[in-house]
């Protein structure tokens, strides 16, 4: 399949449908209508004005253009809302846009969103290595110990 435009939706929910339950995809998702439910993608989720969005969105980029989103917004890469969009829930992402405008109502995270069990293991690792060293010994960014 060749590589979509970065800008081309691959699906649309439409003004004036409605949708309940859970939605995995691939590509670029467009929500203009309702949807309750849950959410999950590794690419781009845009809400459009005049959607109403009652989910726990876990992808890797939310634009919200517009309309209503209640529920947690989980991002790897990024979040945006412009006006008038509104967002009532919490954000992680390791970056966040805020329009002007825009109301949010909940707290904001911005780290590195983790992937799943992968990046607990290594971390769970990384911290079996550091316990390794004498006490009072440090590591370099590296990972090698300072001697």
């Amino acid at each position: 399949m060749d590589a979509l435009p970065a800008t081309e939706i691959t699906a649309l929910l439409g003004r004036g449908t409605r949708f309940e339950g859970k939605l995995y995809f691939e590509g670029r998702v467009r929500i203009d209508g309702q949807f309750k439910g849950e959410i999950k993608s590794d690419d781009t989720l845009v809400i459009g004005d005049g959607a109403e969005v009652h989910a726990e969105i876990d992808v890797a980029t939310v634009i919200i253009r517009g309309g209503v989103v209640h529920g947690n917004v989980r991002a790897s890469q990024s979040v945006e809302i412009h006006a008038p969009g509104k967002l009532v829930g919490n954000i992680h992402s390791p970056s966040l846009y805020v329009e002007r405008g825009v109301a949010f109502q909940g707290s904001c995270r911005m780290d590195v969103v983790d992937e799943g069990p992968q990046a607990n293991e290594s971390k769970a690792e990384s911290l079996g290595r550091d316990s390794e060293l004498p006490r009072g010994a440090a590591r370099d960014i590296s990972g090698h110990p300072h001697t």
